[in-house]
Order: C-alpha cells, then sequence, then structure tokens
C-alpha cells in the first residue's frame, strides 16, 4: 500500500482531486489536499438518504415492499388515473432504494417533481432491469418524509450528522420544498469517511449504534445486478466491499475483509479511468 504514489499520480498528472483520506482499522494513516472544505457530492447524497432510511425502517416507521403509493401525499395519489394507479401500486420503496424501476428519465423537471414522476410512461412496470436515476431516490425522500412527519433535512441533521459530529454540511430542496435525496449535498472528505466507517462497522460510530446490522448487511450487498457488479440500497458494489459514489469521480471505497475506508472527492468530469486505476494499483489491490 503506497498512499504516496496515489498522491505523486494526482499531483504530477494534475487531476483535478480536492483531497483524500486512507482510513486503516479505523484509523487516519494518510490525508492529502483539502479534507475539510465542503464539496459538491452529487448522487454520494443517495447513500445519506439510504442511511436515513435505514434509521426509519430500523423503527418500523417504513417498510420495504410497501408500495410507493402508501406514502405518498393523497394530493398526488388520488389524483392519478386508474392506469397510472395500477402500475405505482406495483412499485415499491425496495425497487425504488435498487434503482430497478423501468421507465423514468434521470430527473424530474418543472415545478412539481412529484407530479412530474406520477406521469412518467413505464411499459412493462414488471420488467427489473438496473435503471439509475435520480428520481427513484427523489421519491424515497418524499416517502420517508411522510412516513416519519417530520422534515427529512431535520431528521438528518438530529439523527444521522449530530452523532457522526458533522457541523458543516449544505444540501438542496426540491421545487416543493422536499429535501433532495438524490444529490445537492456539500459534505468534507472527512465527513463523507465517516459515512464509510459507520458502513464498514455494520451501523457503528465511535460505538454510538446508529444503524442496525441487518439493514446495513442490505443495503451494502447485491440487491440487483447491473454492469457494474452490483447495487444494494443506493450503494454500489465494489469488489469484495462496497463503494459510495458521485459524479465526476468522487468515490469513497470500503473494504471490510482489509478494513481500509478509502475517500477522495474531485471534478474530473471524462470517461477517464485513471484516477481509480491509480488508487487499485497503490492502495486497493
Amino acid at each position: 500500500m503506497d498512499f504516496d504514489a496515489f498522491v505523486k499520480d494526482i499531483t504530477d498528472n494534475k487531476w483535478n482531486v480536492f483531497g483524500a483520506e486512507l482510513y486503516s482499522h479505523g484509523q487516519l494513516i494518510h490525508s492529502f489536499g483539502d479534507t475539510e472544505g465542503l464539496h459538491d457530492l452529487y448522487s454520494m447524497t443517495k447513500t445519506v438518504l439510504s442511511v436515513a432510511f435505514g434509521i426509519a425502517y430500523d423503527e418500523g416507521v417504513i417498510k420495504l415492499d410497501d408500495s410507493v403509493l402508501k406514502y405518498l401525499p393523497t394530493k398526488y395519489t388520488d389524483a392519478l388515473s386508474e392506469k397510472q394507479a395500477s402500475v405505482f401500486r406495483e412499485i415499491t420503496l425496495r425497487r425504488l432504494l435498487t434503482m430497478s424501476v423501468p421507465g423514468f428519465p434521470f430527473r424530474a423537471e418543472g415545478d412539481d417533481w412529484i407530479e412530474y414522476a406520477l406521469q412518467c410512461s413505464i411499459e412493462d412496470v414488471s420488467d427489473r432491469t438496473f435503471n439509475y436515476n435520480n428520481i427513484n431516490a427523489y421519491l424515497v425522500g418524499v416517502c420517508l418524509t411522510e412516513a416519519l412527519e417530520k422534515d427529512l433535512g431535520a431528521f438528518i441533521e438530529e439523527r444521522i450528522f449530530a452523532p457522526l459530529e458533522i457541523t458543516d454540511f449544505e444540501y438542496k430542496r426540491s421545487p416543493e420544498g422536499y429535501f433532495y435525496g438524490a444529490s445537492g449535498m456539500k459534505l468534507s472528505v472527512h465527513d463523507v469517511v465517516k459515512f464509510g466507517l459507520l458502513l464498514k462497522d455494520g451501523g457503528v460510530y465511535n460505538g454510538t449504534r446508529i444503524l442496525s446490522e441487518e439493514y446495513v448487511n442490505m443495503a451494502t450487498s447485491i440487491q440487483q445486478m447491473n454492469r457494474e457488479g452490483g447495487y444494494g440500497f443506493f450503494i454500489w458494489k465494489y469488489r469484495s466491499g462496497f463503494s459510495i459514489n458521485g459524479k465526476c469521480k468522487q468515490k469513497c471505497y470500503i473494504l471490510p475483509d482489509k478494513d481500509l475506508v478509502l475517500c477522495y472527492l474531485s471534478y474530473i468530469d471524462d470517461d477517464s479511468h485513471d484516477l481509480i486505476e491509480s488508487a487499485e494499483k497503490h492502495i486497493l489491490l
């Protein structure tokens, strides 16, 4: 394991990596760059939402195999045509969490994202092909808000950020005012790592249980196959472990069998694989 060689690749190639941290056996052993400043997480936000969902699941507030229609506001569900209602009755929260709903475009548009989502044409709701998009995560966030009867942003601040000792953060909302669980959050490298440590340790952080081991095991195991090797509940399968991913090469790799967590935030908007290949060569493999 050669963190210095990884950093040398970053600096020599002028890759736009803001900062990185490497933890072994729960201890910070190497860091690079800006690990305290806020940076856009993009789809890493989805994993934060998964943790929030897990807390509510553990407390019996929400169920994986309930239809999305059970939790969405009635002003939307009552307005559905029978055709759309029959489709959405078949869409469970589990399917949203695993990105296995066909027909949704990547993101919602307009001034009412719930209405937009519920009007999407879904030809074959029985098709469980992997379909990665932001609408799935947004609907999970709306359902969770309604089930909790509490603002989801406030819930995350109280039940996740506080025990993880995260005090500096930003997040966005939809036009209707719901927490936007698909993207829009800003955290530091140092604070993203805390989610990796929490999941690596089965839902415990600094001796405090935040999530059940049952939920962590489900969320981080393969629930839905895809070309990348598998997907859990807004968490990606990676080799012997799993990863938290965001657009533009944002990564937090968790390898429980090696007791290793590597996180870096970056903005590299291309199809290159150089950064991950360097991380694998020098640290992960």
